[in-house]
């Protein structure tokens, strides 16, 4: 037993928590600085002590001398760290953000009105900041974690002129960056060359300059829809491995020239391109999609034997000014000409002699809204076109 009362309280007095005792009487002064006493019950007493002792416990979680070495926010961070039982890697999670124990490299600050990107612990690897109110990527934001693999900064306020050019130099493990749904009008300067993943839709851009993708040999893939790109000026040379390039949604008036060899899909729908120049697929002998819906397609800007590949697997000419079917592979599977104004159904288009071998791989046809209908398909068709489900008219 103490002595006396006060000596019994140990570090708790000494650290200024309140702290009350049952004295035995029916009503005793309630102590607490800077409030006027008043008279309780002894069920408000007991109720009253045991919120102080269980505040007082988990107070004895924490250093107080904490609060000198971390800011407010780190503080409050470890303190909940602390109380959710989490690694010790994630103590140092900004408090605008979550660092879940079940992906210690993974920091989530998706949808919080941030207007700035936060402090990033050293070993995160994949940070979300979709959804913000960020408008500029300031210089060095990124130092503390040179090992980021995925930056996802996608549907925020960016502009280009708050882009440091340096900010993406030491990122070398990086590999996805999105900067989709933003306000840029140029693809930012010296991106890691580390990149396979690269999303700038939907966006300002109106032009790619020369060489802005030199270095960029990893790329595989490369979104530009929804921008105001009239043109490219050779500014795709340097993408050797790129396989999946989309510029629909521009101001393209005709097909860029220079295309990385190794493309394999090409997304040139809701331009206003006219043509489509001669040899153009013999250039690129691994393309097997073509979008080229919703331009402005025309008869004499096709080449007899434009699309007649042996590569191709689906073509989109829907929504254009076409009059005839143009000559495709016989390996093509899918084919949408619907919304022009073919006027004839040629079967040359698909087969060039009709017997038991040479016959079409065609599976999908679509004809729909032309000028014509299912009486203007020969009986011929059904062994030339003999894989094809079904045919819109």
């Amino acid at each position: 037993m103490c002595g006396n009362e006060t000596n019994c309280l140990g570090p708790q007095l000494q650290r200024g928590w309140l702290v009350i005792f049952i004295l035995g009487r029916q009503h005793i002064p309630l102590i607490h600085t800077g409030i006027p006493e008043r008279w309780i019950t002894r069920r408000q007493q007991e109720t009253v002590i045991m919120r102080a002792l269980v505040f007082i416990l988990l107070m004895e979680m924490v250093d107080v001398n904490v609060s000198q070495e971390y800011s407010p926010f780190q503080w409050l961070s470890q303190l909940r760290g602390r109380l959710a039982g989490w690694q010790s890697e994630a103590l140092d999670c900004p408090l605008e953000c979550d660092c879940p124990a079940a992906y210690p490299t993974a920091m989530y600050c998706h949808s919080r009105n941030l207007q700035h990107i936060p402090y990033v612990p050293s070993h995160i690897k994949y940070v979300y900041l979709q959804r913000n109110q960020i408008t500029g990527i300031q210089d060095g934001v990124f130092d503390n974690a040179p090992n980021l693999v995925w930056v996802i900064l996608s549907h925020n306020q960016l502009s280009s002129e708050k882009i440091s050019d340096s900010v993406f130099v030491e990122l070398g493990s990086l590999v996805r960056l999105y900067l989709d749904n933003n306000e840029l009008t140029h693809v930012p300067r010296n991106l890691p060359r580390s990149l396979t993943d690269l999303r700038l839709s939907y966006n300002k851009i109106t032009n790619i300059s020369s060489n802005l993708f030199e270095s960029m040999s990893n790329l595989t893939t490369l979104q530009l829809q929804g921008n105001d790109i009239e043109e490219v000026d050779g500014g795709l040379t340097g993408l050797k491995s790129l396989m999946m390039l989309d510029m629909s949604k521009n101001k393209l008036m005709k097909i860029p020239d220079n295309f990385p060899k190794e493309l394999q899909q090409l997304y040139l729908d809701h331009n206003n391109i006219k043509s489509v120049p001669a040899g153009f697929l013999t250039m690129y002998p691994k393309l097997q999609f073509i979008r080229l819906s919703h331009n402005s397609l025309t008869d004499e800007g096709l080449p007899s034997n434009v699309f007649n590949t042996s590569t191709l697997v689906e073509l989109d000419l829907s929504f254009n000014q076409l009059e005839k079917i143009p000559l495709v592979s016989r390996n093509l599977e899918n084919l949408y000409l619907h919304a022009n104004k073919i006027k004839e159904f040629s079967l040359s288009s698909f087969c060039d002699t009709i017997d038991g071998t040479n016959f079409s791989r065609l599976r999908v046809l679509r004809l729909d809204a032309n000028k014509i209908s299912a009486r203007d398909i020969p009986v011929e068709a059904a062994y030339c076109l003999r894989l094809v489900s079904s045919v819109n008219v």
